[in-house]
């Protein structure tokens, strides 16, 4: 995504520019399919930046998996609130974690998921979660004024799709952000079409659709999605 403090970022981070140059320097050489693009939106803010590479046997590879990329913003505040630690809590960073699992619901995103999560000092969370071979990870920065939450995970074309689906509603729920952005990595066109049904229950609607090619990834597709209530 784009950083909210971009001029506070170490080099080569202060812009995707720079980024991308210093990747080019540093890849293998075998890794010939390299493809840098800007995916863009109304609110320039919430741009996505995209960078793939592979070799050629990447590239001649089938694959049926489906990355989901999610970030929120203006999180409910209520809700955010539950990620601080309180006021003289000698709890340590895992057992307070694993409370803001349960407190949050974050736990019945997938209930088979074994997680490891973390809560920080003075407040903000994160977590990984393994179900076989798929993952999940949570990050959350709760903060008044720039909250911001990120959910990523990794499902197949021929997994359940309502399965799917719900767990994108609840990953959502989680947070009831007033702005999201979702990024879609597959081999298949048509999966941003699950992601609109996942948000649409929830009050929010899509502003902003764009889709690009990446020979070393498939086809990336990107949503940026507001509450009906807000512009």
């Amino acid at each position: 995504g784009s950083f909210i403090f971009p001029k506070s970022q170490p080099f080569p981070h202060t812009n995707f520019k720079e980024e991308v140059i210093y990747i080019e320097e540093n890849l293998p050489k075998n890794l010939v399919y390299r493809k840098a693009a800007v995916m863009p939106s109304k609110n320039p803010c919430y741009s996505w930046h995209v960078f793939a590479a592979g070799d050629q046997n990447h590239r001649k590879k089938s694959n049926s998996d489906v990355t989901f990329e999610i970030c929120m913003t203006e999180l409910d505040r209520h809700l955010a609130r539950k990620f601080y630690k309180k006021a003289g809590d000698c709890k340590t960073g895992d057992s307070a974690g694993k409370e803001m699992t349960v407190l949050t619901g974050i736990d019945d995103i997938n209930p088979r998921a074994f997680i490891c999560d973390f809560a920080f000092d003075p407040c903000g969370y994160s977590m990984n979660g393994i179900d076989g071979d798929r993952y999940s990870t949570i990050h959350v920065t709760p903060e008044d004024g720039y909250s911001y939450a990120s959910f990523e995970c990794v499902g197949s074309v021929y997994d359940d799709d309502v399965d799917i689906v719900e767990t994108l509603k609840k990953a959502v729920q989680v947070f009831k952000p007033a702005t999201v952005s979702v990024s879609t990595t597959s081999n298949s066109r048509e999966v941003w079409t699950t992601v609109a049904r996942a948000m649409e229950p929830l009050g929010l609607k899509c502003r902003t659709f764009a889709m690009d090619e990446f020979p070393a990834a498939g086809t990336v597709v990107f949503q940026t999605f507001t509450a009906a209530r807000r512009k």
